[in-house]
């Protein structure tokens, strides 16, 4: 009878250690990464936005609507150059007829 107590403890003991499942949820085992705490960036597949280029405009005597080439030009014209004759009503919006622009 003895013997056959130690059979079974032992078999018991070796079941155990076969189909032995462990508990991830025991930190002091197997710790969880914490201490990494960085964003996951997400991917995805469109390309980066190029930056727009800047473009540099100087003062050159020119006063009139009908002399420039883009509504940026003029605005910049409006802003910094003297003796302008571009924003008839006083608004801030320089040709807004030419480029449609009603900002």
């Amino acid at each position: 009878m003895k013997y056959i107590f130690i059979f079974l403890l032992a078999a018991l003991a070796f079941y155990e250690y076969i189909f032995y499942i462990p508990d991830y949820t025991d930190t002091t085992e197997y710790p969880t990464p914490a201490y990494n705490k960085t964003p996951i960036k997400k991917t995805t597949n469109e390309l980066p936005k190029k930056p727009k280029p800047v473009r540099q405009f100087k003062c050159d005597g020119r006063q009139h609507c009908s002399q420039m080439h883009s509504y940026e030009e003029a605005k910049f014209f409006l802003q910094n150059c003297p003796r302008v004759k571009m924003d008839g009503d006083g608004d801030g919006i320089p040709c807004e007829r030419q480029f449609r622009r009603y900002d």
